[in-house]
């Protein structure tokens, strides 16, 4: 009796595990991308966070879409709707990455991490953004279309 409610608990919320999981990669992408352009490319920090931010954002589609939301479908007329919307919460979350990670650092929370200054204000703002993305595309960009 509790290996079935086991497995319907990891039913219920498989697509939350998911996205926890395919969350990690994306945070994983965004933060070693943001130490290699920041920390070993020594580039501005605004500059490496613009860059780890479109990784992150292409990286978070393909795995949302394919395998946390299973929109398996690549017609046209799915696609382009899905990743215009996708982009446009990604961007909305983005600006608030592009101006909370900056202005951190700048108030003092410039901890380096990697070697790359400002880390740990990075961390902070991808927690925050990890939740909102979730409930951005399940709302709103793969949701179900029937």
């Amino acid at each position: 009796m509790e290996h079935k409610n086991e497995q319907t608990f990891r039913e219920k919320y498989r697509r939350e595990w998911l996205y926890f999981i395919f969350g990690f990669g994306t945070t994983f992408v965004s933060w070693s991308s943001y130490a290699l352009f920041v920390g070993l490319m020594n580039m501005p920090v605004a500059w490496g966070n613009i860059l780890s931010w479109i990784c992150a954002v292409l990286f978070a589609f393909f795995t949302n879409k394919l395998l946390v939301f299973e929109s398996k479908s690549f017609a046209w007329s799915v696609v382009i709707p899905e990743f215009t919307v996708f982009i446009g919460t990604r961007l909305l979350t983005g600006v608030l990455e592009m101006v909370a990670v900056p202005f951190l650092v700048q108030i003092g929370f410039s901890y380096a991490l990697f070697g790359a200054r400002g880390m740990w204000a990075k961390i902070a703002v991808s927690v925050f953004n990890v939740v909102l993305n979730y409930i951005l595309s399940k709302k709103y960009v793969f949701k179900d279309r029937n």
